[in-house]
């Protein structure tokens, strides 16, 4: 990635991926940012252009980079504990059973501290919370833990 100052204007970031495309973004002063993606077939011609506004940026920060957090939530990243969403799959195992059933903080030592169903959040589920595939678990734990709740987790 390279920094270009654009004085009066920002800074322009750019980069170019592994696939050999060309993307910069420019970051405005007043806090927009402009992201482009050039042509492949000539990498000084600008194919795309998207303003973002600030807050648009913000929910692009997060999803590229969901490490990235807001100061006034709990960063579990300086804990040594992670948070990870896991989708239960329609043919998953535990498609139909009761949450209890996983036995999930035992084996883990992660909790399912929500589940996400539909446009509806479901906080602290209890042992006997049906589990329906599709359900989008929201796990705590340390990265091994995690990473084993979503082992478990896909079982067939």
């Amino acid at each position: 990635m390279s920094t270009t100052p654009l004085p009066g204007i920002g800074v322009q970031y750019d980069l170019t991926t592994r696939e050999r495309r060309h993307l910069s973004v420019i970051a405005h002063r007043d806090g927009t940012r402009t992201v482009n993606v050039y042509r492949t077939d000539d990498p000084d011609a600008c194919a795309q252009s998207l303003r973002l506004t600030e807050p648009e940026t913000a929910s692009l920060i997060d999803a590229l980079a969901p490490s990235h957090h807001s100061p006034n939530l709990l960063s579990t990243t300086d804990l040594g504990l992670v948070a990870e969403r896991i989708e239960l799959s329609s043919v998953s195992h535990w498609n139909g059973r009761v949450l209890g059933e996983t036995r999930m903080r035992t084996e883990t030592g992660a909790s399912i501290v929500a589940v996400l169903r539909r446009a509806q959040a479901i906080p602290s589920p209890t042992p006997d919370f049906r589990l329906a595939g599709g359900d989008i678990l929201i796990v705590i734990g340390t990265r091994e833990g995690v990473e084993t709740a979503a082992t478990i987790l896909g079982r067939q």
